[in-house]
């Protein structure tokens, strides 16, 4: 079973960004930064590798490892002059504007958070994104210390480094919405439960899911458009025994 957690659907328009030295292929996105330009979006070196920040997170979406850092870190300033708290729900990007609001999704388990970015890095090579400790807390990679994952931009607040617009959330509460209540390596397994759901009245399908060079069946139920309703479900289900089974959209 999968752990428990909770996915929303974001409808944006997929745009990929790079940076200089990350692990997407695509083009670096190059300004001249005025005088007035925030000393967060000016062009920076780190170990001999000049960095970028890009003007905009519009449309930005990317996928890589993420990593976070905790206690050694805790009580020194970020890269725009706030105080690190590892339990606060931030991260450091090397180069989103800052403030710039991201959905985090692990890919390896499906659970998600949402962060505010308020510093750069991280600057280990392949990775893209360092959490807070709470924030790697909420996707369950504490333990593991990194995770492949999918970063999604929500949008840019105004505030301590200038500029942006306000926030511009998508409406998470319509959209499709499944229950997953089970994923297996067997697929005979994952049919046995779809057959079984099936026969109880509820409409089922099975999403074939590939990490690490294995395919995962998924076994998935329709809750309807409304976040609300797949809650209802959820819990119905949960309470059933099956205590993997957890919200997506698609």
């Amino acid at each position: 079973m999968s752990s428990y957690s909770l996915a929303i659907k974001i409808l944006l328009g997929i745009a990929l960004v790079s940076f200089v030295g990350g692990c997407s292929t695509s083009q670096t996105l190059l300004y001249t930064p005025s005088k007035k330009t925030p000393a967060t979006q000016r062009p920076y070196k780190i170990n001999g590798k000049k960095y970028y920040p890009i003007d905009s997170a519009r449309g930005y979406r990317e996928s890589g490892i993420a990593s976070w850092y905790g206690n050694k870190f805790h009580g020194r300033k970020t890269a725009n002059g706030e105080t690190y708290n590892m339990y606060a729900k931030t991260a450091a990007h090397k180069t989103l504007p800052m403030n710039t609001m991201l959905l985090v999704r692990n890919l390896e388990n499906g659970r998600e958070t949402v962060v505010r970015i308020n510093d750069r890095g991280p600057f280990s090579r392949g990775r893209i994104i360092d959490l807070s400790y709470t924030a790697a807390n909420d996707i369950d990679m504490v333990r593991k210390g990194t995770a492949r994952t999918e970063v999604i931009a929500l949008g840019e607040s105004t505030g301590m480094d200038g500029g942006g617009n306000k926030l511009k959330y998508q409406n998470f509460n319509k959209g499709n919405f499944y229950i997953q209540v089970g994923s297996f390596l067997n697929k005979n397994n994952a049919s046995d439960l779809a057959r079984f759901l099936n026969n109880n009245g509820m409409k089922v399908s099975i999403q074939p899911y590939i990490t690490n060079g294995q395919t995962y069946h998924r076994v998935q139920v329709y809750a309807g458009t409304s976040l609300t309703l797949a809650r209802q479900l959820e819990q119905r289900i949960l309470g059933s025994g099956y205590s993997g089974s957890f919200v997506i959209a698609r």
